[in-house]
């Protein structure tokens, strides 16, 4: 059965950070029907007064965040000691398990293009050890398919291997279509399954879906997308519904208010990070 659009979010500007202008697609209102993703964060700007100001040092504990750059610059540094630039076509991954702090700062650039998620984390996993990986554009594959490419972020497709995290699987492919493309994906039948139109407009069945719109699909064992007369740029996500209880508060979260309202102790009373801090 050919995979449907089930919902369609478009996003609001925002600011968050110190003041970096972004468009948020998913957040609270739609975690439960994209679960496993609880944000989504878009990024798009030539000017780069939009973002500098960055995101200062701050926590999180329970979520994954993965930030996909096409374009620009993204310096990353954290409470295990890590500190590393990416660029054009690379990716940040990192677990935020027990509690870490970290900060995201963004150089100047020609264009800043990209997003960035946050991947939940099953509930016996949620204290797991912090962890950050980067992907370079040496470690991403490009795979021609009819009319386009697929650069393989994470997970794998038709017997090749991307970045596999250590905790839900997850699918991640940039798609790159030409103009009038149109490329068929399988898909396991009740997979978790989202798009996010990065650059251009293409169509899911009947439905037409402009560029920065994310997409949930229905259940079904394939998902066809076809592209507009421009060249278009599609994310495609792929990944498994944990249907477990949510407690969102701000960058922590966990399943349960008590274990919300022991992390905020936690932070207050300095024993929140529970592996090694090197500032």
């Amino acid at each position: 059965m050919t995979r449907r659009v089930k919902t369609k979010v478009k996003g609001f500007n925002t600011r968050d950070g110190a003041g970096v202008n972004l468009v948020r697609v998913l957040g609270r209102d739609t975690a439960k029907e994209f679960d496993p993703i609880l944000m989504l964060d878009s990024f798009d700007s030539t000017n780069p007064e939009d973002y500098r100001a960055g995101f200062p040092m701050h926590p999180h504990r329970g979520i994954e965040t993965i930030s996909y750059l096409s374009r620009g610059n993204m310096v990353h540094r954290d409470s295990l000691g890590n500190e590393e630039a990416i660029t054009d076509g690379e990716v940040q991954w990192m677990n935020s398990g027990s509690g870490i702090m970290h900060e995201e700062m963004i150089p100047d650039s020609e264009r800043l293009l990209g997003v960035q998620m946050w991947l939940n984390l099953p509930s016996k996993e949620k204290m797991s050890k912090p962890s950050y990986n980067s992907i370079k554009k040496s470690e991403i594959k490009e795979i021609d398919i009819e009319g386009g490419k697929i650069r393989l972020i994470a997970g794998s497709y038709k017997g090749h291997q991307g970045y596999k995290g250590d905790h839900l699987p997850l699918n991640y492919y940039d798609i790159h279509l030409e103009p009038n493309a149109e490329f068929t994906i399988d898909t396991k039948e009740d997979d978790s399954v989202m798009v996010f139109t990065l650059l251009g407009d293409i169509n899911i069945g009947d439905e037409f879906i402009e560029e920065k719109t994310a997409v949930k699909l229905t259940d079904g064992d394939s998902l066809t997308i076809k592209n507009g007369d421009k060249k278009s740029q599609v994310l495609y996500i792929n990944s498994r519904a944990l249907n477990e209880p949510i407690s969102w508060g701000g960058p922590i979260v966990m399943n349960t208010p008590r274990e919300m309202q022991m992390a905020y102790l936690e932070l207050r009373n300095g024993t929140f990070i529970k592996e090694k801090v090197d500032y």
